[in-house]
């Protein structure tokens, strides 16, 4: 009678380890950065030109903004 039970509660041990590896796993940022910078690295290597066009248009943006801060009239 204890052998079913037993492995009752080694397959719930099991399955409660596999949750909080899981757990773990999404809440481990420095890993889930690490991850996503070579996604990024992955797509730039696969196609730059995206990648390119958005630094353009964020330094633009930018650069905008700074003008527009610098030049408007406040007074």
């Amino acid at each position: 009678m204890t052998d079913p039970i037993q492995s009752r509660v080694v397959s719930t041990r099991e399955d409660l380890q596999a949750t909080l590896d899981a757990i773990e796993n999404k809440l481990n940022v420095p890993r889930r950065v690490g991850d996503l910078r070579d996604k990024a690295m992955k797509s730039y290597e696969e196609n730059p030109v995206p990648w390119i066009i958005g630094a353009i248009a964020a330094a633009v943006a930018v650069a905008g903004v700074v003008a527009w801060a610098i030049l408007s009239d406040d007074d």
